[in-house]
């Protein structure tokens, strides 16, 4: 039987397809009935995944979600057993809480001294400046008595005076000289207190640099209190972000290390669309062109996308090029990321067709 050429070049191609290069060779073909300026291509919707692991070991006590549930930012997913961390919690809690008592009650007593020793220094100081005036009241008394009692000395030797008023001046004088003793050494005991009191100073000094050790102390117990409230608090794993569980690779009552992965999520509000481009257009496509993805479930209503990927590299490359034809089999992977999926209706692993305008003035069309 004698095959026509139309039904040879159909063989041709129906081989390459099953060769691997379906994508650019039917796009291709596509591309020629649409208008110049759109390229057209197909592929599956996929989405950026978000793998979720615990950030510590442990063994998981629940886990509320399984595949294909929706879930959004925040929702709690596993939770792991977490007893012996709420008891460091508790642990910590209360160690910081006995030194804020502490820290308080050194506070009180540092206000206490700030207000004593300037009294204590006021009272000191007029206890100084009394012993002083006793002191000088003192020696006016005993040089008015030293006076006396020599002038009777001269009067007792002229007769003039009795020996009775003579010994009455002599032992003024004698009183007067032990009071200022007495008095100077009340003064010394009054410079003494003063030296104290102003010791208050110091004692405030030392109180604040123990108030600030305790203070230094606290902040490192609630340090500690912080890092327990965080470990305790990641032993509960929620989800990142929005978006639907697509596999689970763990199940409640396993233990788990830290950093193994439990979920994978993909944000249904960051999807794109994986095409293929043939060689022969990948020249036309740049970054940031417009794009509109058509579902068949959703057929009459376009979803706007832009490129945001182009590969460098192309896929299915044969090992040797040789003709023009081979040629066609170069096919670079685009990503068409959406602008929107309104009620997230759009999820991954759904096929779609594409429409790409690298011409401004053309007209939008649906794939053929």
């Amino acid at each position: 039987m004698k095959i026509g050429r139309k039904q040879l070049g159909m063989t041709v191609l129906v081989m390459t397809l099953a060769a691997g290069g379906y994508l650019a060779l039917d796009q291709w073909v596509w591309n020629n009935d649409l208008p110049e300026g759109l390229i057209q291509a197909n592929g599956r919707i996929e989405g950026d995944h978000v793998t979720i692991a615990s950030k510590f070991p442990g063994r998981i006590q629940e886990l509320l979600v399984r595949e294909g549930a929706s879930v959004t930012a925040g929702q709690v997913l596993i939770r792991l057993e977490n007893s012996q961390t709420a008891a460091r919690v508790q642990q910590a809690r209360h160690a910081a809480e006995a030194l804020e008592a502490q820290v308080e009650a050194a506070h009180m007593t540092l206000a206490v001294l700030n207000l004593d020793v300037p009294l204590a220094i006021e009272r000191a100081d007029a206890q100084v400046a009394k012993a002083k005036d006793m002191v000088d009241k003192a020696l006016s008394v005993e040089r008015e008595a030293r006076s006396d009692a020599q002038r009777f000395r001269d009067l007792a030797e002229k007769d003039e005076a009795s020996i009775q008023q003579r010994d009455q001046a002599v032992m003024r004088w004698e009183v007067a000289q032990k009071d200022i003793a007495s008095s100077r050494s009340a003064l010394i005991q009054a410079n003494k207190e003063l030296a104290q009191a102003e010791l208050g100073w110091k004692r405030i000094r030392a109180k604040e640099f123990d108030v600030s050790a305790l203070e230094s102390q606290r902040d490192q117990a609630y340090a500690v209190l912080d890092e327990a409230e965080s470990v305790l608090n990641d032993l509960t794993i929620t989800a990142p972000t929005s978006g639907t569980v697509t596999t689970r690779m763990v199940d409640a009552g396993e233990v788990i290390a830290a950093g193994t992965p439990l979920l994978e999520l993909v944000d249904l509000d960051r999807l794109y669309l994986k095409v293929y481009v043939p060689e022969v257009q990948i020249g036309k496509v740049r970054l940031n062109l417009p794009a509109r993805i058509f579902t068949d479930a959703f057929p009459d209503q376009p979803f706007d996308a832009t490129v945001r990927y182009i590969a460098s590299k192309a896929e299915f490359t044969p090992k040797e090029v040789q003709t023009p034809d081979e040629r066609v089999k170069l096919i670079y992977a685009v990503k068409l990321y959406l602008s929107d999926n309104p009620e997230h209706r759009l999820t991954p692993g759904l096929p779609a067709d594409a429409v790409i305008r690298w011409k401004e003035d053309v007209a939008w069309a649906k794939p053929k």
